[in-house]
Protein backbone atom coordinates (compact mmCIF):
# COMPACT_ATOMS: atom_id res chain seq x y z
CA UNK A 1 0.00 0.00 0.00
CA UNK A 2 2.96 2.20 0.57
CA UNK A 3 4.04 2.01 -2.80
CA UNK A 4 0.62 2.54 -4.12
CA UNK A 5 0.64 5.21 -1.93
CA UNK A 6 3.61 7.15 -3.29
CA UNK A 7 3.00 6.69 -6.82
CA UNK A 8 -0.72 8.26 -6.44
CA UNK A 9 1.15 11.21 -4.88
CA UNK A 10 3.15 11.60 -8.01
CA UNK A 11 0.29 11.50 -10.33
CA UNK A 12 -1.43 14.27 -8.01
CA UNK A 13 2.01 16.06 -8.88
CA UNK A 14 2.13 15.97 -12.41
CA UNK A 15 -1.66 16.61 -11.99
CA UNK A 16 -1.36 19.91 -10.68
CA UNK A 17 0.70 20.96 -13.88
CA UNK A 18 -2.62 21.32 -15.93
CA UNK A 19 -4.20 23.64 -13.67
CA UNK A 20 -5.54 26.77 -14.90
CA UNK A 21 -5.55 24.68 -18.33
CA UNK A 22 -7.61 22.18 -18.18
CA UNK A 23 -11.45 23.24 -16.50
CA UNK A 24 -13.92 21.84 -16.96
CA UNK A 25 -12.07 19.06 -16.89
CA UNK A 26 -10.71 17.37 -13.56
CA UNK A 27 -6.76 17.40 -13.14
CA UNK A 28 -5.14 13.99 -13.82
CA UNK A 29 -2.20 12.74 -13.88
CA UNK A 30 -0.93 9.20 -14.77
CA UNK A 31 2.33 6.89 -14.09
CA UNK A 32 3.42 3.83 -15.75
CA UNK A 33 5.60 1.73 -13.09
CA UNK A 34 7.54 -1.50 -14.28
CA UNK A 35 9.40 -3.43 -11.41
CA UNK A 36 9.40 -0.42 -9.03
CA UNK A 37 10.36 1.88 -11.71
CA UNK A 38 8.77 5.02 -13.49
CA UNK A 39 8.77 4.28 -16.93
CA UNK A 40 6.42 6.82 -18.17
CA UNK A 41 4.43 9.56 -16.83
CA UNK A 42 2.14 12.00 -18.32
CA UNK A 43 -0.91 14.47 -16.98
CA UNK A 44 -3.95 16.21 -19.14
CA UNK A 45 -2.10 19.53 -20.25
CA UNK A 46 -5.14 21.33 -21.94
CA UNK A 47 -9.17 20.93 -22.12
CA UNK A 48 -9.75 19.21 -25.67
CA UNK A 49 -6.30 17.64 -25.76
CA UNK A 50 -5.00 13.74 -24.60
CA UNK A 51 -6.10 13.07 -21.14
CA UNK A 52 -3.15 11.92 -18.51
CA UNK A 53 -2.95 8.25 -19.26
CA UNK A 54 -2.75 8.59 -23.45
CA UNK A 55 0.51 10.37 -22.64
CA UNK A 56 1.77 8.29 -19.68
CA UNK A 57 1.51 5.47 -21.67
CA UNK A 58 2.72 7.39 -24.98
CA UNK A 59 5.57 8.39 -23.04
CA UNK A 60 6.95 4.33 -22.22
CA UNK A 61 9.95 3.50 -24.43
CA UNK A 62 9.82 -0.12 -24.43
CA UNK A 63 5.99 -0.61 -25.38
CA UNK A 64 6.76 -4.54 -24.55
CA UNK A 65 7.00 -3.86 -20.94
CA UNK A 66 3.22 -2.84 -20.36
CA UNK A 67 1.89 -5.84 -19.82
CA UNK A 68 3.72 -6.09 -17.03
CA UNK A 69 2.94 -2.79 -15.53
CA UNK A 70 1.32 -0.98 -13.38
CA UNK A 71 -0.66 2.35 -13.84
CA UNK A 72 -2.01 4.63 -11.41
CA UNK A 73 -3.63 7.52 -12.40
CA UNK A 74 -5.80 9.67 -9.77
CA UNK A 75 -9.29 9.60 -11.22
CA UNK A 76 -10.64 6.56 -12.85
CA UNK A 77 -10.45 6.47 -16.64
CA UNK A 78 -13.35 7.53 -18.78
CA UNK A 79 -14.82 5.21 -20.45
CA UNK A 80 -17.08 7.35 -22.63
CA UNK A 81 -16.32 9.06 -26.26
CA UNK A 82 -16.18 12.99 -25.90
CA UNK A 83 -13.64 15.37 -27.35
CA UNK A 84 -10.82 12.50 -26.66
CA UNK A 85 -10.87 8.42 -26.85
CA UNK A 86 -12.50 6.68 -23.63
CA UNK A 87 -9.13 6.10 -21.63
CA UNK A 88 -9.99 2.58 -20.24
CA UNK A 89 -10.17 1.13 -23.29
CA UNK A 90 -6.57 2.36 -24.41
CA UNK A 91 -5.22 0.57 -21.06
CA UNK A 92 -7.01 -2.77 -22.25
CA UNK A 93 -5.16 -2.24 -25.54
CA UNK A 94 -1.75 -1.91 -23.83
CA UNK A 95 -2.09 -4.95 -22.01
CA UNK A 96 -1.43 -3.37 -18.87
CA UNK A 97 -2.85 -5.92 -16.14
CA UNK A 98 -3.15 -3.64 -12.81
CA UNK A 99 -4.37 0.16 -12.61
CA UNK A 100 -4.50 1.70 -9.20
CA UNK A 101 -6.73 4.99 -8.91
CA UNK A 102 -7.51 7.97 -5.93
CA UNK A 103 -10.85 8.74 -6.77
CA UNK A 104 -13.91 7.36 -8.63
CA UNK A 105 -15.19 9.90 -11.19
CA UNK A 106 -18.74 10.65 -10.39
CA UNK A 107 -19.61 12.35 -14.39
CA UNK A 108 -22.49 10.41 -14.62
CA UNK A 109 -20.71 9.33 -18.01
CA UNK A 110 -18.32 7.00 -16.46
CA UNK A 111 -18.78 6.79 -12.54
CA UNK A 112 -17.63 3.32 -12.18
CA UNK A 113 -17.90 2.41 -16.07
CA UNK A 114 -14.33 2.92 -16.16
CA UNK A 115 -13.50 0.32 -14.05
CA UNK A 116 -15.86 -2.36 -14.85
CA UNK A 117 -14.65 -1.85 -18.38
CA UNK A 118 -10.97 -2.99 -17.00
CA UNK A 119 -12.34 -5.50 -14.79
CA UNK A 120 -14.75 -7.18 -17.70
CA UNK A 121 -10.83 -7.22 -19.80
CA UNK A 122 -8.81 -8.63 -16.78
CA UNK A 123 -7.23 -5.73 -15.31
CA UNK A 124 -6.89 -5.67 -11.56
CA UNK A 125 -8.06 -2.09 -10.40
CA UNK A 126 -7.36 -1.16 -6.93
CA UNK A 127 -9.58 2.23 -5.90
CA UNK A 128 -9.38 4.35 -3.15
CA UNK A 129 -5.89 5.25 -2.49
CA UNK A 130 -5.53 8.68 -0.82
CA UNK A 131 -8.58 9.15 -2.18
CA UNK A 132 -8.95 12.11 0.62
CA UNK A 133 -6.16 14.13 -0.67
CA UNK A 134 -7.26 13.52 -4.26
CA UNK A 135 -10.92 14.87 -3.41
CA UNK A 136 -9.20 17.95 -2.41
CA UNK A 137 -6.88 18.33 -5.70
CA UNK A 138 -9.97 18.10 -7.83
CA UNK A 139 -12.50 19.85 -5.44
CA UNK A 140 -13.50 22.13 -8.40
CA UNK A 141 -14.32 19.24 -10.53
CA UNK A 142 -16.30 17.44 -7.84
CA UNK A 143 -18.12 20.50 -6.64
CA UNK A 144 -19.22 20.84 -10.47
CA UNK A 145 -20.84 17.46 -11.05
CA UNK A 146 -22.22 17.43 -7.63
CA UNK A 147 -24.21 20.45 -6.86
CA UNK A 148 -23.93 21.94 -10.60
CA UNK A 149 -22.60 25.34 -10.35
CA UNK A 150 -19.44 26.50 -10.15
CA UNK A 151 -16.36 26.02 -6.78
CA UNK A 152 -16.90 29.60 -4.83
CA UNK A 153 -13.94 30.80 -3.62
CA UNK A 154 -13.93 33.85 -0.85
CA UNK A 155 -10.54 36.49 -1.36
CA UNK A 156 -10.32 39.20 0.73
CA UNK A 157 -7.66 41.61 2.61
CA UNK A 158 -8.17 42.59 6.22
CA UNK A 159 -5.88 45.15 8.33
CA UNK A 160 -4.22 43.63 11.01
CA UNK A 161 -7.40 45.48 13.30
CA UNK A 162 -9.48 43.49 10.45
CA UNK A 163 -10.92 46.18 8.38
CA UNK A 164 -11.38 45.44 4.22
CA UNK A 165 -11.15 49.12 3.81
CA UNK A 166 -10.22 52.27 5.57
CA UNK A 167 -12.49 55.30 6.50
CA UNK A 168 -10.52 57.82 4.29
CA UNK A 169 -8.29 56.89 1.01
CA UNK A 170 -5.96 59.20 2.41
CA UNK A 171 -4.56 56.05 4.15
CA UNK A 172 -4.21 54.14 0.68
CA UNK A 173 -6.22 51.13 -0.22
CA UNK A 174 -3.61 48.74 -0.64
CA UNK A 175 -3.81 46.15 2.97
CA UNK A 176 -1.15 43.41 1.39
CA UNK A 177 2.14 43.71 0.17
CA UNK A 178 4.34 42.83 -3.51
CA UNK A 179 4.39 39.45 -2.88
CA UNK A 180 1.00 38.91 -1.94
CA UNK A 181 0.15 40.27 -4.94
CA UNK A 182 1.62 38.76 -7.13
CA UNK A 183 -0.09 35.01 -5.61
CA UNK A 184 -3.02 36.57 -6.27
CA UNK A 185 -2.28 36.95 -9.76
CA UNK A 186 -0.77 33.19 -10.03
CA UNK A 187 -4.61 32.57 -8.33
CA UNK A 188 -6.00 34.39 -11.60
CA UNK A 189 -4.27 32.53 -13.70
CA UNK A 190 -5.51 29.04 -11.99
CA UNK A 191 -9.61 30.02 -11.71
CA UNK A 192 -11.45 30.46 -14.57
CA UNK A 193 -13.73 33.71 -13.24
CA UNK A 194 -13.18 36.69 -10.77
CA UNK A 195 -16.14 38.23 -9.60
CA UNK A 196 -16.62 41.57 -8.08
CA UNK A 197 -20.11 44.15 -7.27
CA UNK A 198 -21.30 47.53 -8.57
CA UNK A 199 -19.33 49.27 -5.82
CA UNK A 200 -16.36 47.78 -5.90
CA UNK A 201 -15.81 48.65 -9.67
CA UNK A 202 -16.88 52.29 -8.96
CA UNK A 203 -14.33 53.23 -6.21
CA UNK A 204 -11.28 50.71 -7.36
CA UNK A 205 -12.00 50.32 -11.42
CA UNK A 206 -10.44 47.40 -11.24
CA UNK A 207 -8.97 45.43 -14.12
CA UNK A 208 -9.26 41.74 -12.95
CA UNK A 209 -6.52 40.59 -14.95
CA UNK A 210 -3.45 38.66 -14.04
CA UNK A 211 -0.91 40.99 -14.94
CA UNK A 212 1.56 40.44 -12.45
CA UNK A 213 1.63 36.78 -13.01
CA UNK A 214 2.69 34.70 -16.28
CA UNK A 215 -0.86 32.82 -17.52
CA UNK A 216 -4.01 33.26 -19.09
CA UNK A 217 -6.38 36.21 -17.91
CA UNK A 218 -9.65 34.94 -16.54
CA UNK A 219 -13.17 35.68 -17.25
CA UNK A 220 -14.47 38.44 -15.09
CA UNK A 221 -18.06 38.82 -13.55
CA UNK A 222 -19.70 41.94 -12.50
CA UNK A 223 -22.81 42.13 -10.74
CA UNK A 224 -24.45 45.69 -11.85
CA UNK A 225 -28.20 45.09 -10.79
CA UNK A 226 -29.13 48.15 -12.89
CA UNK A 227 -26.88 48.51 -15.16
CA UNK A 228 -25.71 51.70 -13.71
CA UNK A 229 -22.52 51.63 -14.47
CA UNK A 230 -20.83 53.50 -17.80
CA UNK A 231 -18.48 51.14 -20.33
CA UNK A 232 -15.40 53.40 -19.74
CA UNK A 233 -14.65 51.00 -16.96
CA UNK A 234 -11.82 48.78 -17.00
CA UNK A 235 -14.00 45.84 -16.56
CA UNK A 236 -15.75 46.56 -20.27
CA UNK A 237 -12.84 47.29 -21.86
CA UNK A 238 -13.36 43.94 -23.89
CA UNK A 239 -10.01 43.22 -22.99
CA UNK A 240 -11.15 39.84 -21.73
CA UNK A 241 -14.88 38.19 -21.87
CA UNK A 242 -16.94 39.64 -18.97
CA UNK A 243 -20.31 38.71 -17.91
CA UNK A 244 -22.88 41.38 -16.16
CA UNK A 245 -25.31 40.22 -13.82
CA UNK A 246 -28.20 42.11 -13.95
CA UNK A 247 -31.63 42.23 -13.67
CA UNK A 248 -32.87 44.25 -16.81
CA UNK A 249 -31.22 42.50 -20.39
CA UNK A 250 -29.97 39.85 -21.82
CA UNK A 251 -27.26 40.28 -24.83
CA UNK A 252 -23.80 39.89 -26.26
CA UNK A 253 -21.91 42.92 -27.39
CA UNK A 254 -18.78 41.56 -28.24
CA UNK A 255 -16.67 40.17 -25.44
CA UNK A 256 -19.17 41.35 -22.69
CA UNK A 257 -22.06 39.58 -21.78
CA UNK A 258 -25.08 40.35 -20.25
CA UNK A 259 -26.61 37.75 -18.23
CA UNK A 260 -30.28 38.44 -16.83
CA UNK A 261 -31.23 37.01 -13.42
CA UNK A 262 -34.35 37.05 -11.54
CA UNK A 263 -35.27 39.73 -8.21
CA UNK A 264 -37.48 36.52 -6.69
CA UNK A 265 -35.61 33.69 -4.87
CA UNK A 266 -32.05 33.39 -4.39
CA UNK A 267 -29.95 35.54 -6.34
CA UNK A 268 -26.59 33.94 -5.25
CA UNK A 269 -28.46 30.59 -6.86
CA UNK A 270 -29.21 31.88 -9.86
CA UNK A 271 -26.21 33.60 -10.31
CA UNK A 272 -24.07 30.28 -9.93
CA UNK A 273 -26.70 28.63 -12.30
CA UNK A 274 -26.01 31.49 -14.92
CA UNK A 275 -22.08 31.23 -14.55
CA UNK A 276 -22.39 27.35 -14.95
CA UNK A 277 -24.17 27.42 -18.10
CA UNK A 278 -21.47 30.13 -19.29
CA UNK A 279 -19.00 26.96 -18.17
CA UNK A 280 -17.53 29.03 -15.53
CA UNK A 281 -16.56 26.09 -12.95
CA UNK A 282 -14.35 28.40 -10.19
CA UNK A 283 -15.36 31.48 -9.32
CA UNK A 284 -13.06 33.89 -7.07
CA UNK A 285 -15.45 36.76 -5.21
CA UNK A 286 -13.26 39.51 -4.29
CA UNK A 287 -15.62 41.63 -3.27
CA UNK A 288 -17.06 44.07 -2.25
CA UNK A 289 -18.27 43.21 1.80
CA UNK A 290 -22.24 43.47 0.72
CA UNK A 291 -21.55 41.12 -2.46
CA UNK A 292 -19.56 38.32 -0.09
CA UNK A 293 -21.98 38.60 2.85
CA UNK A 294 -24.49 37.65 0.22
CA UNK A 295 -22.73 34.43 -0.57
CA UNK A 296 -22.20 34.11 3.11
CA UNK A 297 -25.74 34.54 3.95
CA UNK A 298 -26.93 31.64 1.93
CA UNK A 299 -23.64 29.41 2.83
CA UNK A 300 -23.09 29.36 -1.25
CA UNK A 301 -19.22 29.39 -0.59
CA UNK A 302 -16.46 26.62 -0.51
CA UNK A 303 -13.34 28.19 0.10
CA UNK A 304 -12.04 31.11 2.07
CA UNK A 305 -8.62 33.03 1.42
CA UNK A 306 -8.65 35.61 3.78
CA UNK A 307 -5.27 38.05 3.44
CA UNK A 308 -3.63 39.83 6.61
CA UNK A 309 -1.68 42.70 6.16
CA UNK A 310 0.65 44.20 8.46
CA UNK A 311 -1.76 47.89 8.08
CA UNK A 312 -3.35 49.40 10.91
CA UNK A 313 -7.09 51.44 9.39
CA UNK A 314 -8.34 51.62 13.06
CA UNK A 315 -12.03 53.02 11.58
CA UNK A 316 -13.68 51.92 8.10
CA UNK A 317 -15.44 48.93 6.23
CA UNK A 318 -15.29 45.99 8.39
CA UNK A 319 -14.24 42.48 7.30
CA UNK A 320 -16.49 39.53 7.15
CA UNK A 321 -15.89 36.88 10.15
CA UNK A 322 -15.68 33.52 9.59
CA UNK A 323 -16.73 31.29 12.62
CA UNK A 324 -16.00 28.21 11.36
CA UNK A 325 -14.05 26.00 8.88
CA UNK A 326 -10.50 27.10 9.51
CA UNK A 327 -7.98 24.77 8.03
CA UNK A 328 -4.21 26.45 7.81
CA UNK A 329 -2.13 29.76 7.94
CA UNK A 330 0.85 30.46 5.70
CA UNK A 331 2.72 33.52 5.37
CA UNK A 332 3.19 35.13 1.92
CA UNK A 333 5.56 37.60 2.18
CA UNK A 334 5.34 39.77 5.10
CA UNK A 335 1.12 39.18 4.85
CA UNK A 336 -0.54 35.95 6.45
CA UNK A 337 -2.87 34.35 4.24
CA UNK A 338 -5.53 31.93 5.93
CA UNK A 339 -7.46 29.13 4.02
CA UNK A 340 -11.00 28.44 5.30
CA UNK A 341 -12.77 25.26 4.10
CA UNK A 342 -16.79 25.42 4.42
CA UNK A 343 -17.55 22.58 6.53
CA UNK A 344 -21.17 22.10 4.80
CA UNK A 345 -18.82 20.60 1.75
CA UNK A 346 -15.57 19.08 3.76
Amino acid sequence: MQEDERYIRRCFELALLGRGNVSPNPRVGAVVVYQGQIIGEGYHRKYGQAHAEVNAIASVKDKSLLKDSTIYVNLEPCCHWGKTPPCANLIVESGIKRCVIANKDINPKVYGGGIKLLQDNGVEVVSGVLEKEGYFLNRRFFTNQKFHRPYVILKYAQSLDGFIAPKSKQMGSWISGEAMRVWVHKQRTEEDAIMVGYNTVLSDNPQLNARHFYGRNPKRVVYDRDLMLEGSYNVFDGSQQTFILNHKKEAVEGNNVFLKIGKQGSLVSQMLERLYEQKVCSLVLEGGRGLIDMFLKEDLWDEANVIVGGKMFYQGVRAPELTCGFVKQERVGEDILNLYLNPKYF
